[in-house]
């Protein structure tokens, strides 16, 4: 056995959690390794090559208002940009992008590489060190160890990973490397609670064998919606994609050979992602529908390949070329990889503290599909938050947490470790209380001061977002300040009495049919405001009102989030709980007297009794 040098944090995996976190520490200025199985691997879009979209496109642009690599990437790697939920409200608006995957990939690799304070090292994480029940170091397989206080493990689909394809099963973390079975049975020894979750793609099809001429193309927007605020324009050549739909044959076929599935023939234990389901799911859960759409979105600029999105499966190889072929436009078409279905080992969330650091060993931290999430946006932020409190640890400062008030990373991960998971989780909108707040154009104006706190902000995003908030708040300033009569505005074909009072520009701008166009068409000499700017400002006066009405709510958030709870409380000697709650309490170990009220089973009444005495007990430690 040889010694590695000492590291403040050190990062397993080199997917989307991995590449995140090892971003977002080196940042911080902290010594960071990475290991991985193959450099080459580092930012590889593993499933399909699409970054955002409804609830996810929050997380990308929260993550580069903290200063995080995944905005860029995929800006960088963009092909086609789409907002979708565009004629519906701000709030849940998403932006997407289809990704090139080789540009996406290179991205990643070369912006890790210009870190001078990031080692990447290649090779297998087998063991942990632990001394006293803190990380100590990490072991590889050639017996090499790294020493460090903090690990970071990002091991996406490889713990204990099986492929399937119709009834055959091999060991493997995705198509093409080994899965991770050392680790897995190491992380069996902490006595943590470990599950199994399965996921899918569809098979990848050769373009040129695609009937183009036959299919409906999508084009994405003219105006690209983008994901960092650093970005100013698309950079990579902008595609559309083809469309195409299952039909009556198809679902013949899937029904007829269910049985050779490998889930529907019992060869899969693990859950599978609702929101995500194969096409068998679809068959069979939604049997009064005999068709279904499939996008057809080429891989890049430089390759045939093309990922036909809404068709993963984990049939046989035969049947797939079955009923792929019984699409429009795919009746001659070649399959270059077949679909398959994956099973791995995750950790139930709820092991974890909010910092995603593991309550029953201290320096060691989970981000990503172990944790029980679905998707590389998921990921990305759990390896930033993962990544930030490792560092933070090293230095020996408290650790940092996000809230459902600020951000959807809040909702996120208060969600994993207060309410665990039973299928693969996966964020969307509705999930947040303040979605009228938390939208994805102001995720800058909630998080960047945090981040520039953090240290993951640097000084070229920092000046930008100042030169911003100046604009916003000049804008404001500007518009506060213009009179409009009523009549003035109703005359733009706003739904407004032409009678009723005056209003500034600021207050007309909370109509929903009033927007800036309208503004400049009844002011012309006001000065131009760029179009972002007008935006936002739009969109906060928008929606200004139902804030204020929610401020109450935010407020009582914010005071539970602020009551601490010591984690060696014993609730058996609080007097008035239930035996049920203080099972559930004991078991759960909340930090916050807001993580206690989203217990399950928690009452009003028990929640008083818990406040009381969280009350009785900071009198005495004042005193």
């Amino acid at each position: 056995m040889f010694h590695v040098k000492h590291f403040d944090v050190v990062i397993v995996g080199g997917g989307h959690a991995g590449s995140e976190a090892a971003w977002a520490a080196a940042q911080m200025g902290a010594s960071v390794a990475l290991v991985t199985l193959r450099r080459e691997a580092i930012g590889i879009m593993s499933c399909n090559p699409a970054i955002g979209g409804l609830g996810k496109g929050h997380l990308v642009r929260e993550i580069d208002a903290l200063g995080g690599l995944m905005g860029l990437a995929a800006d960088a790697a963009g092909i086609q940009f789409r907002l979708l939920n565009r004629t519906k409200g701000p709030a849940v608006r998403g932006p997407r992008a289809q990704s090139d995957r080789v540009l996406y990939r290179d991205y990643v690799q070369n912006a890790l590489s210009e870190l001078e304070n990031l080692s990447i090292i290649e090779g297998e994480a087998t063991d942990l060190r632990v001394e006293n029940d803190e990380v100590t170091g990490l072991i590889l397989a050639d017996g090499s160890e790294i020493a460090t206080r903090n690990v970071v493990l990002t091991t996406g689909t490889f713990l204990r990973g099986v492929i399937h394809i119709g009834d055959v099963s091999r060991p493997g973390g995705r198509v093409g490397d080994a899965a991770s079975v050392a680790m897995a049975e190491r992380l069996e020894g902490f006595d943590l609670p470990l599950g199994r979750l399965k996921t899918g793609t569809p098979p990848r099809l050769n373009g040129r064998t695609i009937d183009w001429s036959k299919l409906e193309m999508q084009p994405g927007d003219t105006d690209p919606s983008l994901f960092s605020f650093m970005s100013d324009g698309a950079m990579a050549h902008q595609i559309s994609c083809g469309i195409t739909h299952t039909n009556a044959e198809t679902h013949d076929i899937i029904r007829e050979n269910l049985s050779r599935s490998a889930m529907y023939g019992g060869h899969i234990d693990g859950v599978g992602p609702r929101y995500c389901p194969s096409i068998e799911d679809k068959v069979v859960r939604f049997a009064d529908k005999d068709s279904h759409q499939v996008f057809l979105e080429p891989e890049g600029l430089t390759t045939d390949t093309v990922y036909p999105n809404g068709i993963s499966t984990s049939l046989p190889a035969d049947v797939q070329e079955r009923y792929v072929r019984s699409m429009y436009g795919l009746e001659n078409v070649e399959i270059e990889q077949m679909g398959y279905a994956i099973e791995y080992d995750y950790v139930d969330p709820r092991a974890l503290r909010l910092s995603l650091e593991l309550k029953s060993c201290p320096g060691l931290f989970l981000a990503g599909q172990i944790n029980g999430t679905t998707g590389y946006e998921e990921a990305a932020a759990q390896g930033l938050v993962a990544a930030v409190n490792a560092v933070r640890r090293a230095r020996d400062q408290d650790s940092v947490t996000f809230s459902r008030k600020d951000s959807y990373i809040g909702v996120m991960v208060d969600d994993l470790v207060g309410r665990g998971v039973a299928e693969p989780y996966r964020m969307f909108t509705s999930r947040a209380e303040f979605r009228l707040l938390l939208r994805a154009d102001n995720a800058d104006q909630r998080l960047t001061t945090l981040g520039r706190d953090i240290g993951t902000v640097n000084d070229a995003r920092w000046a930008a977002f100042n030169r911003k908030s100046e604009q916003i708040k000049k804008g404001n300033e500007v518009l506060a300040k213009v009179d409009l009569t009523a009549r003035e505005i109703a005359g733009t074909g706003a739904k407004l009495n032409v009678d009723g009072p005056k209003r500034t520009a600021l207050d007309a701008l909370t109509l929903n049919d009033f927007g800036f166009d309208a503004l400049y068409q009844i002011r012309p000499e006001l000065p131009d405001i760029d179009r972002k700017i007008a935006e936002q400002i739009k969109n906060d006066a928008l929606y200004a009102h139902y804030i204020r009405r929610q401020e109450k709510d935010i407020a009582a958030m914010a005071k539970d989030e602020a009551t601490v709870i010591p984690f060696s409380t014993n609730y058996a000697e609080i007097g008035g709980l239930s035996a049920e709650l203080v099972q559930k309490l004991n078991a759960a170990r909340p930090e916050s007297l807001a993580q206690a009220r989203r217990i399950d089973g928690m009452t009003p009444a028990a929640l008083l009794v818990l406040s009381g005495y969280l009350k009785r007990l900071d009198s005495r430690q004042v005193s």
